[in-house]
């Protein structure tokens, strides 16, 4: 069995041709950071005209290295929640378009619960149930995950995600974007107890949520005070930026593993499997690895190659297609809140917003 995989939910336009094995034939990423760097996050109109153009020659690329024709193709999957709007839509048609001209079944791919399948992708071997901690630009939460297809909801953040705060403090450094690879290498030469950083709803041991605004305003603080300064007049020390990256990674980290664990302890469970793009920042791989050895935790993290956004993980279809959950072509895309729907907060960005790629 060959499915093709289309992944388009925020600012890369990925495809994938996977097998009922798992294994990966041919995989292409075309990435937009070029686009969006200006505008130090993902502006949703650029994103989607983007994916329009690159659409067609990903899928062909994708297919001359699996050196899989389309007519032998069994199935067309396609991430159809969360995301922008506007980029959902533009996979979403591409798919259907596909299923109709094949008359191959439709699979919908849920985009947070694929950065998890993506350890079980790269592990080899049966990592559910566990609890996923899915860690990106637009996403901090908890899932229970008692199998690849049933995902329960622990926490999430109530305001901003962890990406969002990297590529936001990142700005304010002056250290471009993205921000989560900037925000790491200057951290490297940081001191990250300079700064005293708040670690919020950290001593909470009955919420499973996140909070990084506060973080975010805290680390403004200690930059300029408070107020709107202009923040191209600040004159940072190469050491007062390593420092205040420095202190400021260790606060996000500090949160995400402290939850994760106690996550753990809640439901009972003895895996954790992280994914999503902040999954790749060293420290953070580093404190969760210290910690499951520690408590003799079965941690999986997705490899540096599947935590950005990508169609391989797009395999989880062959979960579904194994239990003949298909969609109809009437499939809609489903943008989903940014933040955890349980807060109460703002949802998808607004048109022409920049939001955390």
């Amino acid at each position: 069995m060959r499915i093709l995989t289309l992944e388009t939910t925020c600012d890369e336009t990925a495809a994938a041709v996977v097998t009922d094995r798992l294994e990966v034939l041919g995989a292409v990423v075309a990435s937009q950071d070029p686009l969006h760097q200006r505008f130090g996050g993902v502006v949703p109109e650029i994103a989607s005209r983007a994916h329009v153009e690159r659409i067609l020659p990903v899928i062909d690329e994708t297919l001359r290295r699996a050196g899989v024709g389309l007519g032998e193709l069994d199935a067309i999957a396609v991430a159809n929640t969360p995301g922008l709007a506007g980029s959902l839509l533009v996979g979403l048609v591409a798919a259907k378009t596909l299923c109709v001209a094949l008359d191959v079944p439709l699979i919908a791919v849920n985009h947070l619960q694929a950065h998890i399948y993506a350890c079980k992708l790269a592990s080899g071997e049966n990592v559910f149930p566990c609890v996923g901690l899915i860690v990106s630009g637009g996403h901090s939460s908890l899932y229970r995950c008692p199998g690849p297809l049933d995902f329960e909801l622990l926490g999430g953040t109530t305001d901003d995600a962890a990406g969002e705060a990297f590529d936001k403090v990142a700005a304010m450094l002056g250290l471009g974007y993205p921000g989560g690879p900037a925000i790491q290498r200057a951290a490297a030469r940081g001191n990250p107890s300079a700064f005293p950083f708040p670690r919020p709803f950290l001593q909470d041991r009955q919420r499973l949520d996140f909070s990084f605004s506060g973080l975010k305003t805290a680390v403004r603080y200690a930059i300029a005070g408070p107020g709107r300064p202009d923040f191209s007049q600040i004159r940072l020390t190469p050491e007062q930026t390593a420092d205040l990256a420095a202190s400021f990674q260790e606060a996000v980290v500090d949160c995400l593993v402290g939850k994760a664990f106690l996550a753990l302890e809640l439901t009972g469970e003895r895996t954790l499997c992280v994914g999503g793009g902040v999954a790749a920042n060293a420290r953070l791989r580093e404190r969760l690895q210290e910690e499951a050895q520690a408590k003799g935790v079965r941690l999986h993290i997705a490899p540096l190659r599947l935590c950005t956004d990508n169609a391989v993980m797009g395999a989880i279809a062959v979960e579904r297609y194994r239990a003949g959950r298909f969609e109809p072509l009437d499939l809609d895309a489903e943008p989903g809140l940014v933040r955890n729907p349980r807060a109460g907060g703002a949802g998808a960005a607004r048109a022409g917003e920049p939001v955390p790629g």
